[in-house]
């Protein structure tokens, strides 16, 4: 039998974003072996650096279409602790891709209060910013229509689970998140400085 993070790579992997769906079971399962077995802590050497890239969901509990893995769109998470910065999109796959996507822009912290010793410190805050139709580059410009964001209570992410390929968490809604990191994409490729 596979290790249970070699299992779950291995059905996040397979197939189509969005195919774990079907193995719902099985991927909840493997989920809570590793939040057990191998909880992440941000507090760690060497976590921020791990945390810090472009993932993109392949599995979600959520029943909200814009946090599922769907075989049509490519939803990323761009994490930039270093920049205290983070970006959500969902853009079209292939060559559709330099259409842009629709965004929201959010500031990060992470929680190192409130946590006993003997707790990982998982807390990510976030204070989103902006949202809307983030385009391609023109130039030295980025064409986007983008607008404020009032966030009337305040968000956070329990990063549960974190590896080298493999990002497990839960939202402040409940919702859980697998997702795989991008290791074409670039974190600078979103986030100009």
């Amino acid at each position: 039998m596979l290790k249970a993070s070699e299992e779950l790579l291995s059905l996040l992997r397979r197939g189509a974003r969005g195919e774990a769906q079907r193995q719902e079971s099985r991927v909840r399962e493997l989920i809570l072996e590793l939040e057990r077995t191998t909880p992440a802590d941000l507090a760690a050497p060497g976590a921020l650096e791990l945390l810090e890239g472009v993932w993109e969901l392949r599995w979600s509990s959520s029943s909200q279409p814009y946090l599922q893995a769907v075989p049509w769109l490519e939803n990323l998470q761009v994490l930039a602790p270093s920049q205290g910065r983070a970006l959500n999109l969902l853009r079209p796959p292939g060559l559709l891709t330099a259409l842009g996507g629709i965004a929201i822009e959010a500031s990060i912290s992470i929680n190192s209060s409130g946590s006993s010793s003997s707790s990982p410190h998982q807390r990510v805050q976030v204070r989103f910013q902006r949202g809307g139709w983030r385009g391609p580059l023109l130039g030295a410009t980025r064409l986007q229509l983008q607008r404020q964001v009032q966030q009337s209570i305040p968000a956070w992410l329990d990063i549960t689970v974190l590896s080298p390929e493999l990002r497990l968490c839960r939202g402040n809604a409940g919702t859980i998140f697998a997702l795989l990191r991008r290791p074409d994409l670039a974190v600078e490729d979103f986030l100009a400085t």
